[in-house]
């Protein structure tokens, strides 16, 4: 890897740069053409919870959504990494409830909410967080939801031989024009299976999902609809104070985003047929943020509208206990 090609994201307090991360970024077309890219964009990662628009298209093309009356504010929250906010908790029941199944089903484990005030209402009341509380909820109940309209057991829909996740796997490979069987392989947070992949071909299958023309009518219904939904129903993707939402609120529905564990970041741009792919080497969420919004600046996307709202999530302040503040993160390529 040449690192004068990358992207870095320092950090300042006072008149010091006291960190420094670099991060690997690359935007394509859906024909594979490179627009830009910094770093080693060939390099093996895991896309963790950013390829989840990607991991939903089954749901659509099975007909699972469709026959289970799927809202488009529920196709976005299969797409979810979610804070557990009292709307998101009460969709993943309503959807269970709907496909027949409950809580119980779910085989991803319980945590407390990521949202601070829904976290401490349930310390109030000494509650115990459940499967509902997951991040990934969402995406698991779309799942089942899947199962149960193929007519397969929903037992074990998390394990890499169940036809969930070879469904998965099989799309996943097509959007990319990448072999993932060969890959490496691991688990992520939430139980399911993790590929690897360069990250070329993750920006590649969400510019595919930005321009789906060509892939067939069933394939190119199920990506507008996914994109769309996603950027309609940002709160739906993440919830209060999370920077996918904020920023496609600010992107006025022009632009999907989804951050994923170790620092990784998606972004799908319809008007511009452009997938943008992320990866923060250090694996922070403290790097991959600014620098996606940077991306999005750098490439004429984000707007002067959307940057003076964003602002303060491009250039992070660092504050003190004392509330004053005391420094900055800022992008910049490294010459």
């Amino acid at each position: 890897m040449n690192l004068s090609e990358s992207l870095l994201v320092e950090v300042s307090r006072g008149t010091m740069v006291e960190s420094i991360h670099y991060c690997d970024a690359v935007a394509v077309d859906a024909h594979g053409d490179i627009i830009a890219a910094w770093g080693d964009v060939e390099r093996e990662i895991y896309s963790r919870s950013s390829a989840k628009p990607l991991q939903a298209l089954p749901l659509l093309e099975t007909g699972a959504a469709d026959h289970f009356g799927y809202s488009d504010a529920e196709v976005a929250f299969a797409c979810a990494s979610h804070n557990s906010e009292e709307k998101h908790t009460t969709t993943t029941v309503q959807v269970l409830d709907r496909i027949g199944l409950s809580e119980p089903n779910l085989e991803c484990g319980p945590h407390m909410p990521y949202h601070e005030p829904s976290s401490e209402a349930m310390i109030r009341a000494s509650q115990a967080p459940s499967r509902l509380h997951n991040n990934c909820s969402g995406k698991h109940a779309g799942f089942l939801a899947t199962a149960v309209h193929m007519g397969e057991s929903p037992a074990g829909y998390v394990q890499y031989e169940h036809p969930v996740q070879r469904r998965i796997t099989e799309s996943m490979c097509e959007m990319m024009d990448h072999d993932l069987t060969t890959t490496s392989r691991g688990a992520d947070g939430c139980g399911i299976p993790v590929l690897g992949m360069p990250l070329s071909s993750l920006a590649l299958g969400m510019a595919r999902m930005a321009d789906p023309t060509g892939l067939g009518a069933v394939r190119e219904a199920a990506a507008r609809r996914i994109t769309g939904a996603m950027a309609a129903h940002p709160f739906m993707v993440a919830g209060t104070d999370r920077i996918d939402t904020v920023a496609m609120q600010a992107l006025d529905q022009r632009v999907a985003l989804k951050g994923g564990a170790e620092g990784v970041h998606i972004a799908i741009v319809p008007e511009r047929g452009v997938g943008i792919a992320l990866k923060a080497r250090c694996g922070q969420k403290r790097a991959s943020e600014p620098a996606m919004l940077w991306v999005l600046q750098k490439l004429g996307i984000l707007g002067d509208s959307a940057a003076d709202q964003l602002q303060d999530w491009l250039n992070p302040p660092i504050s003190n206990t004392l509330g004053n503040t005391v420094g900055a993160v800022s992008v910049r390529e490294q010459s």
